[in-house]
């Protein structure tokens, strides 16, 4: 019997030669898989086939949305479960559609429709699977609004809302504690090209929501970024910092009463933090507010309770609605009339207002709260200047309001 170190050594010296052997294999094996793949390579591309397709995700392989150069979109989805799918859009029925076409399925099970020509803007959409939202998987761009989030998809060709090749500012999102409501609210807020590197102080714009959106929704669906950076490096406005609040302070539901938690927000919390945290102007002069629909309605309550606080006021498709706070069935108690009767009867706060500026299209179920409200107005003296464009409820006319509002300001 050997002794234990001379067996144990000839075990180690045999397991030497194992690993050497494994190892000549190992690399013999490779080599082998590198000239087989170098081979394929080079067959495929003699013969101009495609090389090999990875195997992956089959709704990696789909494309969605599809924008072509006559501006139709086509939109696609790949659900092999799915008995129906069809398009839920009321930015592009609101573009002149009209009913969008179900999606239709072809043999691989993608879903797909083609819409259009659409008019240049952006525009929201969810796919509706068996009558449940789904956003678009292939596509990154979204869009909040007050309840849900939507995809986004951008048609070119609009002057002021495509991304150009000017300089460009940046939009954040930006959390503050409300004193009022006794929580952290957000806002986002643009601010202009070359804000980081310098010193300089700017002017603001407060620019307000609808009912439906969100303080995200001006900086996605609305451009409001894009536009101000193509009115800038035109020379049409001044470089500004634009503050996209938040505009609800609780959950909405269409016909509620609205309360005065918002403007007391803006007045008492947001405004101070706006100008403690970013380098704005604090004179009547260097400020302005606007917002579409329910943000029309709030521009005028802010600007009633506080009409040394602005020069500059915008109302799109939005007006009075003889209530308290804002849009909704018509409270017990004096009527928005009645409650700013000292501030509308006063001059001074008339004279000080440089741009008092209204828009609505012809079409928008809003129109008549419009010419209302601009009659009222104007009976009590105040300078108002009022348009009326093609369309209706909707951001084709938004964004278009926004570019010529932001070229009267801060002159």
């Amino acid at each position: 019997m050997k002794h234990p170190r001379v067996a144990s050594s000839a075990r180690w010296k045999r397991c030497v030669r194992f690993g050497r052997w494994l190892r000549t294999r190992a690399v013999g094996l490779a080599g082998m898989a590198v000239f087989g793949a170098m081979t394929v390579v080079v067959a495929n591309a003699q013969t101009g086939a495609p090389p090999p397709r990875a195997m992956g995700n089959p709704q990696a392989m789909v494309r969605s949305p599809e924008v072509t150069e006559d501006r139709k979109i086509t939109f696609r989805l790949r659900a092999p479960r799915a008995e129906r799918v069809r398009l839920q859009s009321s930015d592009l029925q609101g573009a002149g559609l009209g009913e969008l076409p179900p999606l239709s399925r072809d043999t691989n099970d993608v879903w797909t429709v083609t819409v259009g020509p659409v008019p240049p803007g952006a525009y929201r959409y969810v796919f509706m699977v068996d009558d449940v939202p789904v956003v678009d998987p292939r596509n990154p761009a979204t869009s909040e609004s007050n309840e849900t989030t939507w995809s986004l998809v951008v048609v070119p060709g609009s002057e002021w809302f495509d991304l150009r090749r000017v300089p460009h500012g940046a939009v954040s999102a930006v959390w503050y504690w409300s004193s009022t409501l006794q929580r952290f609210r957000r806002m986002h807020v643009y601010t202009p090209p070359g804000y980081e590197a310098g010193t300089n102080q700017y002017p603001v714009l407060y620019l307000l929501h609808g009912a439906t959106d969100s303080d995200a929704s001006w900086s996605t669906v609305g451009r409001a970024g894009v536009i101000l950076d193509n009115l800038i490096a035109a020379g049409r406005v001044p470089p500004m910092v634009v503050v996209m609040p938040h505009g609800h302070t609780g959950p909405f539901r269409f016909g509620m009463r609205f309360s005065d938690e918002f403007e007391r927000d803006f007045l008492n919390d947001l405004m101070p933090e706006v100008e403690r945290r970013y380098r704005v102007r604090s004179e009547r002069g260097s400020r302005a507010i606007a917002g579409l629909s329910m943000g029309g309605m709030q521009t005028l309550n802010v600007l009633m309770q506080r009409p040394e606080a602005f020069a500059y006021a915008g109302v799109f498709s939005s007006g009075v609605f003889g209530l308290r706070g804002g849009p909704g069935p018509a409270p017990e108690g004096p009527t928005w009339e009645e409650r700013n009767r000292k501030v509308l009867e006063d001059a001074k706060a008339r004279e000080g207002l440089k741009v008092l500026w209204f828009a609505t299209g012809r079409d928008d179920f809003l129109v008549e709260v419009s010419r209302a409200t601009v009659e009222l107005l104007r009976q009590r003296g105040w300078p108002v200047t009022y348009k009326e464009t093609d369309g209706g409820h909707t951001w084709n006319n938004w964004r278009d309001y926004l570019v010529e509002f932001a070229s009267l300001l801060f002159r």
